[in-house]
């Protein structure tokens, strides 16, 4: 587990050093991305009582996996970009109890609550969230990793000026990359190396 966090935390460093080099001292508020991303989860989950609303499960994990950015980043910045500093303190908090608190929206909101408070990710709270759309650290991994390549990717093909192209074959890329780090093995080595061939191999040229 420890090997994948530290592996998670440098995945997160390269993909905000590409965005921007001095990105551990440009102030960013990731606490405050930690927050909005939680109303947004509460959204796919449902909260209105006055009409009728189903969980959608599959954006709840890819929501989960975007507050996961972000609270790898916050860890780093607490951590002066020391990896292994930040690595230690997450697996400590990873191997700790989840929350006591059983309601889903209770926890999202403790999520919320602690961010704004505390400025960090609330990590109990966010493994109950986890477990109750019975995902696991390794699936966290898994799809964290390809997310991050996939953003990575993105970058190194025109996201930031507009000229990526975001829907290739009528499919959007996310739909790519679920397919290709399906077929993959994540405890792999090049795990990342071979998620980035396949989207590499897939993306039209002009």
């Amino acid at each position: 587990m420890k090997q994948k966090l530290l592996n998670m935390l440098q995945l997160q460093d390269q993909l905000n050093r590409q965005i921007n080099p001095d990105w551990l001292q440009a102030g960013y508020e990731w606490y405050r991305a930690i927050w909005l991303e939680s109303a947004e989860l509460m959204e796919h989950y449902g909260w209105k009582w006055w009409k009728a609303q189903e969980h959608d499960l599959e954006q709840i994990r890819l929501e989960l996996i975007d507050i996961w950015h972000f609270g790898l980043s916050a860890e780093l910045v607490s951590r002066q970009g020391d990896h292994a500093a930040a690595a230690q303190h997450m697996l400590a908090q990873l191997q700790g109890q989840q929350s006591s608190e059983a309601d889903f929206r209770n926890n999202v909101d403790q999520l919320a609550r602690f961010a704004l408070d505390r400025q960090a990710l609330d990590m109990p709270a966010f493994l109950s969230l986890l477990a109750a759309v019975e995902s696991s650290f390794d699936d966290l991994y898994r799809i964290y990793v390809g997310k991050n390549v996939l953003n990575r990717f993105r970058q190194d093909h025109g996201y930031k000026d507009g000229s990526y192209i975001k829907t290739w074959q009528n499919r959007e890329d996310n739909e790519h990359l679920a397919e290709i780090s399906a077929a993959l093995n994540a405890d792999a080595r090049d795990f990342e190396q071979q998620i980035y061939n396949g989207l590499e191999a897939r993306y039209p040229r002009a």
